[in-house]
């Protein structure tokens, strides 16, 4: 049996080579690259991923099915190639969410342009300034305490302690993370950029005896984790509101928004290329220095 099969496939493959010229692969091209876009738009990091690679297998199946029947087996092609079909027609119901995608994708007028752009049509671009500075309004009004650390390189950070979250920066959820009856208020948040790695997280506090004692734990912790690390943190005081960022060691409070943002915008590198960079930090205003 084994070798009336291998003799079908080297029959057929055959049969393909005769036929086989430049338009069949400028075909099959086309074919490939008009999938490999679907996939990449509506079916890459989705719940339907793992139903895709199910597809695969039904596909094997038609074809071993088709050969079972060139074999005379055809009681058992045929009912393995009813069983594909009917899988297969279920196959509507379960991509019900993603064909309806697809319908409304391309019924838009700039179709072309987005189908093949770098960017996927399913991934939403977040503004993690604007995300985070509602955040902080909120928290300076209603003194609540908060602590965020900034860090791309995160294999010197203490993120492995906390609770790992790899969740989308949002104002909602840094709102419910810093809520003071939740169980992850009282460590810090490491946001690497567009992602929350990780929330509840413990670090180092500094050691500096010429720290002011008015400051609390955050703003030690904050200090600390910039003298051991190049992450900033920004921290908000529970007692008086008050929003600071903490960069190599130093601290730095402000009193409005317009330069928090700026700040952020050139710590997290979100300015445009031609636009002049300013100093993060006026030395004037260093509460300490190192």
């Amino acid at each position: 049996m084994i070798s009336d099969i291998t003799a079908y496939i080297q029959n057929l493959i055959t049969a393909m080579e005769l036929s086989f010229n430049l338009t069949n692969i400028f075909e099959i091209a086309v074919i490939a690259v008009f999938l490999l876009v679907l996939y990449q738009k509506f079916i890459k990091g989705t719940q339907s991923e793992k139903f895709v690679k199910g597809a695969f297998f039904l596909v094997f199946f038609w074809i071993f099915s088709e050969i079972l029947i060139r074999l005379d087996l055809k009681i058992l092609g045929v009912f393995l190639k009813s069983v594909v079909t009917l899988v297969s027609l279920s196959l509507i119901v379960i991509f019900q969410p993603e064909l309806r995608r697809l319908l409304g994708f391309l019924g838009q007028a700039d179709i072309m342009k987005r189908l093949f752009s770098n960017q996927s049509s399913g991934t939403r671009q977040i503004d993690v300034v604007k995300e985070i500075i509602e955040s902080v309004k909120y928290f300076s009004k209603s003194h609540t305490g908060a602590l965020i650390v900034f860090q791309n390189d995160l294999s010197n950070t203490y993120f492995d302690v906390g609770t790992e979250l790899n969740a989308d920066v949002s104002t909602e959820l840094l709102l419910t993370i810093f809520h003071p009856n939740t169980p992850l208020h009282d460590g810090a948040v490491v946001i690497s950029g567009e992602k929350i790695i990780s929330a509840g997280v413990l670090l180092p506090l500094t050691e500096d005896p010429k720290l002011s004692w008015k400051y609390g734990t955050r703003h030690r912790a904050a200090i600390g984790m910039t003298e051991v690390s190049d992450a900033a943190c920004l921290v908000v005081s529970e007692e008086t509101g008050d929003v600071s960022i903490s960069m190599d060691g130093t601290l730095k409070k402000y009193d409005d928004l317009v330069t928090l943002k700026t700040d952020l915008e050139n710590i997290l590198g979100v300015k445009q290329a031609d636009e002049p960079k300013k100093p993060v930090f006026n030395f004037n205003n260093f509460i300490k220095k190192k």
